[in-house]
């Protein structure tokens, strides 16, 4: 069938799943109405497999109810459906993340308030606190939560082997693992690698322990300036202490991402600090025979034991206000998060399930990755805030935002450590108040 032989072929692009020949029997007395739907999401190839996969159950249990999917990886993805948005062209149901409502639904009018289809959806089965994270500002339910996340340390455990240690528990730790690598492997090896977003992550968990309390909460920023500078310090001191390589080091490695560097391959950068929900792209990109560990997360970095770990909705699935068959995509959400034969086969390609329903069938079924598993329960644990959607804002994270604006400006020498904080300060406020 075409379907499979795209499939194999590996196109994330835009395809119509069908089942041609499909019988309609039953369709005249089902409760819904035979139409044409769109899904769009983002992710690696397990996910859009799997995706795909339970797209395709979802039409042959609901005939008469037609999927176009389109899919793809995370580059540039979120400009194209910012245009989607604004024009009211969107797919019917989204795969979103968080900071979205606040960008693209800031009246509350681009996606639908899924309480409106509550009798399909079955809401019960998330905690209110979570679907609170993805109200709109007037109230509404514009997503539900598909999994939450957070980050935590991967170690490659074989180079740290190699450097007579053990993976690092702390940040002395980690301080001390750097000079360790210095001197018995060479200056081109670090037991960890930082991207300009990756330094934001770890500085605020540096921060947010230190002086115990949330970089933003409730749309404000928390921090002076002359903190700020305190947690660009903490980030400059990793280098000289050869903890991690610079930037001006990473982007001449010339790789799109860490997971294609060779150097990640070949554990010259033994660790990462990633979401618990994606390492299996990192795990599998390993040369053969090195071996990726989950971390713990560091109670070090302040004077109390704190962590200063935020979890957040990792991703969420919504309808566009602007949808003819608002009825048809909540049934395909409550299929592929609530129904015991979506909910199998979608298993962790999202992350841990939220919805109660499917962890159980998930979780009995042994569909949680165990690295996953692990990692998700560690994060959990220590998690200590809550992420505001303004931290994730595309001013500040985009490819042309504060975030990688300041981290590069400071490793390429534009800008010293008092400028820097300025300019992060100012973005953050500015964002804040946006």
């Amino acid at each position: 069938m075409m379907m499979k032989k795209l499939m194999s072929l590996g196109l994330a692009s835009l395809m119509v799943l069908s089942l041609a020949g499909g019988s309609m029997v039953g369709a005249e007395e089902a409760d819904y109405e035979e139409c044409t739907i769109k899904f769009s999401w983002w992710g690696g190839d397990s996910r859009h497999e799997a995706t795909q996969k339970a797209v395709a159950a979802f039409m042959e249990k609901y005939p008469g109810i037609n999927v176009e999917v389109n899919f793809g990886a995370w580059s540039d993805w979120e400009s194209a459906r910012a245009l989607e948005f604004q024009s009211g062209t969107a797919s019917d149901v989204n795969q979103i993340n968080l900071s979205w409502i606040n960008e693209f639904d800031y009246n509350g009018d681009v996606f639908l308030d899924l309480n409106e289809v509550s009798d399909i959806i079955d809401l019960s089965q998330w905690d209110q606190t979570n679907l609170d994270m993805m109200k709109d500002v007037n109230g509404g339910q514009a997503g539900i939560p598909v999994s939450m996340t957070g980050r935590i340390f991967y170690w490659d455990k074989t180079t740290f082997e190699e450097a007579g240690i053990e993976v690092p528990t702390s940040l002395a730790e980690l301080r001390e693992a750097g000079h360790t690598f210095q001197e018995v492997l060479g200056d081109d090896y670090y037991p960890l690698a930082l991207g300009e977003f990756d330094r934001t992550i770890f500085m605020t968990f540096y921060l947010q322990a230190k002086y115990g309390k949330a970089i933003i909460s409730d749309g404000a920023l928390n921090f002076t300036e002359e903190e700020l500078l305190d947690g660009l310090t903490f980030i400059q001191s990793l280098e000289e202490d050869h903890v991690i390589p610079s930037i001006v080091t990473i982007d001449g490695d010339a790789a799109a991402s860490l997971d294609q560097n060779p150097k990640f391959i070949n554990g010259q950068y033994a660790g990462i600090l990633e979401w618990d929900s994606a390492p299996m792209k990192y795990k599998n990109a390993l040369a053969e025979g090195r071996e990726l560990v989950v971390g713990e997360e560091f109670t070090d970095l302040g004077e109390n034991g704190s962590t200063g770990v935020f979890t957040k909705v990792s991703l969420g699935l919504a309808i566009s206000a602007t949808s003819q068959h608002p009825k048809e995509a909540a049934m395909l959400i409550q299929y592929l998060l609530n129904d015991e034969e979506g909910a199998a086969i979608l298993a962790s390609e999202r992350g841990i399930p939220e919805s109660k329903a499917a962890y159980a069938v998930v979780e009995a079924a042994g569909g949680i990755e165990p690295m996953i598993g692990e990692a998700h329960s560690k994060v959990m644990a220590a998690s200590e805030y809550a992420e505001d959607p303004i931290f994730e804002s595309n001013d500040l994270k985009g490819s042309e935002g504060v975030y990688r604006d300041v981290f590069s400006g400071i490793c390429y020498g534009d800008y010293d450590l008092e400028y820097g904080a300025e300019l992060l300060f100012d973005g953050i406020t500015d964002a804040c108040e946006g």
